[in-house]
């Protein structure tokens, strides 16, 4: 199911601390970095805080610029964006500021503790997810049910620490404040939990006053038919190599990428790539990797296009070429249509080799661009 891109967003001491063990809470960022963080929350739809940080914050979670809500309402959208808030309990003060400003809000809780809540008569839309918490559940029905397309995870650490852990985190802003708080009972920002997903990409660092920001996205591919934040970008990857093949009116224009477990890339490749008028992407593609290489047991190979199923340019079709190489993870964004092949169901026969196949829809429309000219009518 689609869910929001989620952006995480955090500043920390040198040491790693979010805060100190102090009655009031340690600013970390000055008038610049929130004045960053300001253009952000205008960008969003949507601000989510653990219960926790309701508690030793007490925020507001505003888009505080006047100027900029004026363009979000220009814009069609609310003039603040959704606040979400997740409690297992639902014992949450009513009286909390984050309540009472902005606009709409909304608490994810379990059966349990919507009753809770709404004894509280807390101001908020309360959605029960069942007798437990999930993120996944609770992204789908944001992105789903509330229209949520871009999510701002501003706290606490738990719910940070989760997201990642669980690869559902698009993207990390961290800011990095040239102070030091030394003290072991403070909150850190990440907790323990299994990391498996490599390296992160540094995508920019920049100095905002005198503190540093640095946006990470994650590499690492999902684990069988669950997608991770990263198979967004490498599917989205895979469409724009798709817009680099040659024109064809008997082929459809494909791109594709190999991933290997953490993250690394192996290779990519675009239909009738290089001299060869007639291969695919993914052909093209694994011909880069030596087909030895230990790494392909546990990749991932990115297709704008479903592998196909039959051709006539070669005797060996795509979703057969993957399996020989002992791929046994396939991304896609669209299913191959009748224009050339009627009936291809090179999705079956990954499947029915027991490859794990994950069509992510969301990228169709990028996926079917370059070939407008076959599908249109």
């Amino acid at each position: 199911m689609p869910h929001p891109y989620v952006l995480l967003s955090a500043a920390v001491s040198l040491d790693g601390y979010l805060d100190d063990t102090g009655p009031e809470r340690l600013l970390l960022s000055g008038p610049a970095d929130f004045d960053r963080v300001d253009e952000v929350r205008a960008g969003v739809d949507a601000i989510l805080v653990g219960a926790g940080t309701i508690r030793a914050d007490n925020p507001r979670l505003l888009v505080n610029s006047p100027e900029r809500r004026a363009a979000r309402v220009g814009a069609g959208r609310p003039e603040y964006p959704l606040k979400v808030t997740v409690s297992g309990s639902g014992d949450l003060d009513p009286a909390a500021r984050f309540w009472h400003t902005g606009g709409e809000k909304v608490l994810y809780t379990t059966d349990r503790g919507a009753g809770r809540a709404r004894a509280l008569g807390l101001a908020a839309d309360v959605v029960p997810l069942g007798p437990e918490l999930g993120w996944r559940p609770l992204l789908e029905h944001l992105h789903t049910v509330r229209g949520v397309r871009r999510l701002m995870v501003e706290g606490g650490g738990q719910v940070h620490t989760q997201l990642l852990t669980q690869g559902l985190a698009d993207e990390l802003q961290l800011v990095l404040a040239p102070l030091f708080v030394g003290d072991p009972d403070a909150p850190r920002l990440f907790g323990p939990g299994s990391y498996q997903g490599g390296r992160l990409r540094l995508a920019e660092t920049r100095q905002v006053g005198d503190v540093v920001l640095t946006r990470y996205e994650p590499t690492a591919p999902g684990t069988g038919t669950l997608p991770a934040a990263a198979d967004h970008h490498w599917l989205a990857l895979a469409c724009e190599l798709a817009t680099r093949c040659p024109p064809s009116t008997t082929a459809f224009s494909v791109g594709a990428v190999v991933v290997a477990a953490d993250g690394t890339e192996l290779a990519r490749g675009y239909s009738r790539e290089g001299a060869d008028p007639v291969v695919h992407a993914e052909e093209a593609a694994l011909a880069k990797v030596g087909p030895t290489d230990p790494r392909l047991a546990t990749a991932t190979v990115y297709s704008s296009l479903e592998p196909c199923a039959r051709r006539a340019s070669r005797p060996a079709p795509c979703a057969r070429l993957i399996l020989d190489t002992g791929v046994r993870r396939v991304v896609t964004a669209w299913r191959e249509p009748d224009t050339f092949v009627p009936g291809a169901d090179g999705s079956g026969v990954l499947a029915g080799a027991g490859a794990a196949v994950v069509l992510l829809p969301e990228h169709e429309e990028r996926a079917k661009a370059p070939n407008g000219h076959l599908i249109s009518g």
